[in-house]
């Protein structure tokens, strides 16, 4: 196995802590706005549906 560059480690924290910086674009909270509604209306659908028997 290969030794890692030592200056990897402190490389990637910091891309890492870069990305934490940046905040979610509003596009994306929007869409996973729309994933959390379709989520829900998919449970109580299944809630019905079981229900239902």
């Amino acid at each position: 196995m290969a030794a890692l560059h030592p200056g990897v480690s402190a490389q990637l924290r910091e891309y890492y802590q870069s990305v934490q910086e940046e905040g979610i674009p509003e596009r994306f909270l929007q869409l996973l706005e729309r994933l959390d509604v379709a989520e829900r209306q998919a449970s109580e659908d299944t809630r019905i549906k079981d229900t239902a028997r």
